[in-house]
């Protein structure tokens, strides 16, 4: 007889989908939605409402969209809209010129051609623009993903093959974005752990790159090594000199650049700047440039566009064989973007110049984005390293904060009695006490010993001032009851 015993169970599901870890709150999400259904009950709460402080959400927590991003997307969604006079003439003007691209003048259309061809060429000018016209950029080497989630485990699952005798190694930072270590397992590769240097402000140590990487080679092949610049969740930037460093052990060790940029706008710290893995591998001449591969990421959920719902990016590949894109576009086609998203990209690549009507609009909204940015990290690093037990190094990029955090002994062993984390337990205690929703650093991947909170730098200054001074003043109470 055929047997009832049902398919699809805990146990006999893909253990590696099983095992992934994102969204990154995990247990903390699931009790945060319980509390907002109590509270919306009535059921009395030491605070009157739930405060997020976990995601890298930025028009959820209060930036409003850019103004010309939204004019031009209203007007190619419904063109009718170009006959009225409330928009300004350069946006219509960049609508036509959008809608003229469009299979039949329609976002509805699939758009292949568009989201193919022409809008890698305009990627290609805006790389050459921001790195030097000199370096070469070719269109038929990018490729426009749903964002760029999607495109890790696109260009992951590529990567990887589990035909050859020793599985495929990819090497993570520690802390490292939750996504990469998901992608690895589902692709069925080995996470090859590399740990920055806390001390020296979340610095790269390439001392500590090739240490992992000479003890994973004795059971795996390392293939890829993953960069996140700026660093997502420590708020780094990499100097051009680390950048070189990191460009030369790939040459010398042969492995894949996956360089993550898609927090290249937000640089704010003092004398930080973005030096794009592109532009520095070119600089440092043919030796390097003709011999590293590398794959680069950006889209548009971050940056000064925010626009995190609407999920687009690109890939840019150097020194892939051409004959890799037949499989790469095939792969793609599982993760195709809206085409409202792609046009949005299209329009943020190349925003408002001077002279044009929007131009002074778009720098203002620039400005304070990214001046607030500079001011909330400021205020940050100030208000927690006021605190005894917390630590946080400089902000200089991206949008979050990371600073380590003490926990006793006798909390760290009740977490280990509830299956914890020390850090999972020390935000649902915060949690439960204020209604401050945190990450924990354990989802990110942490020096063994050490513990950390990720915080956004998101919510309004003065709302975020009082979620530092509730955080440490909890991390008090917290130390003296478990003291």
């Amino acid at each position: 007889m055929i047997s009832r015993k049902k398919l699809v169970t805990l146990e006999s599901m893909n253990q590696n989908v099983r095992n992934i870890r994102v969204p990154i709150l995990g247990s903390l999400s699931i009790r945060a939605v319980e509390i907002q259904r109590e509270i919306e009950e009535g059921i009395h709460k030491p605070f009157g409402k739930l405060t997020a402080c976990h995601l890298g959400d930025l028009q959820a927590t209060g930036q409003k969209p850019i103004t010309f991003l939204r004019q031009v997307a209203a007007l190619c969604t419904y063109p009718d809209l170009l006959e009225m006079s409330q928009f300004p003439e350069d946006a219509k003007r960049r609508a036509r010129a959008i809608l003229k691209d469009l299979n039949n003048g329609s976002i509805g259309s699939y758009n292949q051609e568009y989201i193919d061809i022409t809008l890698p060429c305009k990627i290609a000018d805006f790389i050459k623009k921001r790195d030097g016209v000199e370096y070469p950029c070719d269109p038929r080497n990018i490729i426009v993903s749903g964002g760029t989630s999607q495109a890790i485990v696109c260009v992951l699952s590529m990567v990887v093959n589990n035909e050859e005798a020793l599985k495929t190694g990819i090497m993570v930072s520690v802390p490292y974005y939750p996504i990469y270590a998901d992608a690895v397992a589902l692709c069925e590769a080995v996470k090859v752990q590399f740990e920055l240097d806390e001390e020296d402000g979340w610095s790269v140590n390439v001392t500590n790159i090739l240490r992992s990487l000479h003890a994973a080679r004795k059971h795996c092949n390392p293939k890829v090594l993953c960069v996140i610049n700026p660093g997502n969740p420590t708020g780094h930037v990499l100097s051009r000199d680390r950048i070189e460093d990191l460009i030369r052990l790939a040459a010398e060790e042969n492995l894949l650049l996956f360089a993550d940029e898609v927090y290249q706008e937000n640089i704010f710290g003092p004398g930080a700047a973005f030096h794009s893995f592109k532009k520095v591998l070119y600089e440092m001449g043919p030796h390097y440039s003709e011999r590293v591969q590398l794959v680069s990421f950006n889209s548009i959920s971050k940056g000064i566009s925010g626009e995190c719902g609407l999920r687009a990016g690109y890939i840019e590949f150097v020194n892939i064989d051409p004959s890799v894109f037949e499989i790469l576009h095939m792969l793609k086609s599982f993760y195709e973007p809206p085409v409202t998203a792609v046009l949005m990209m299209d329009v943020i690549l190349d925003p408002p110049q001077p002279g044009d009507q929007s131009y002074e609009t778009f720098i203002a909204e620039k400005q304070a984005l990214l001046g607030n940015l500079a001011e909330k990290a400021q205020l940050t690093e100030q208000i927690l390293n006021r605190a005894a037990g917390i630590h946080c190094n400089p902000i200089q990029g991206a949008m979050y904060a990371f600073p380590r955090i003490q926990i006793p002994e006798p909390a760290v062993r009740l977490a280990q009695s509830q299956g914890l984390d020390p850090d999972v337990l020390f935000c649902h205690r915060l949690l439960e006490d204020t209604g401050i929703v945190l990450c924990a650093g354990s989802y990110f991947g942490q020096v063994e010993g050490t513990y950390h909170i990720r915080l956004s730098l998101l919510p309004p200054i003065e709302e975020l001032r009082s979620i530092l001074e509730q955080i440490i003043a909890f991390h008090g109470r917290f130390m003296e009851e478990f003291s």
